[in-house]
């Protein structure tokens, strides 16, 4: 979801009432609630967030936007994404001089370039950042935690 002020990423799991929010202004990144989502925001589907950048003209954000499916393992699908969108955190471009422009109009080139070549691949439930290997050489304790605290 998307408003003047903030990006709101819910996640479609069953139940999940979480929302990730990020400010627009200070970049601050927060969890809330659903219902904390304004029923004026814009909301689009996306796949997973790949990161953010910082250019020229300010911060942006970079979301999946299309994904397929390539394979499994153990049972875990594995994704390819396949389309990507670039949102800018500023609402304008005014503060820009006309070579700032087309600097930064040079550089989302260069990022959309980069994301238009093969091999970004995620799943959200199976460690691919980890060789089979050490994942069998690891704690129990590692084994339980979450993806996101590996």
């Amino acid at each position: 979801h998307i408003t003047p002020e903030k990006f709101y990423v819910e996640a479609c799991d069953d139940g999940a009432d979480d929302v990730l929010a990020i400010d627009r202004v200070s970049t601050e990144v927060t969890l809330t609630v659903k219902k904390d989502v304004p029923p004026s925001a814009v909301t689009r589907p996306v796949f997973g967030i790949l990161g953010t950048i910082r250019l020229v003209a300010g911060t942006y954000l970079i979301v999946i936007t299309k994904k397929k499916k390539v394979g499994e393992i153990f049972g875990h699908a594995i994704w390819k994404a396949t389309d990507f969108d670039i949102l800018s955190y500023k609402k304008t471009m005014l503060h820009l001089t006309d070579i700032q422009l087309q600097d930064n109009k040079v550089f989302l080139s260069m990022l959309n370039h980069v994301l238009s070549v093969d091999g970004f691949y995620f799943s959200t439930t199976y460690d691919l950042t980890h060789t089979l290997q050490r994942l069998a050489n690891t704690s129990p304790e590692f084994q339980e935690m979450s993806l996101l605290e590996r």
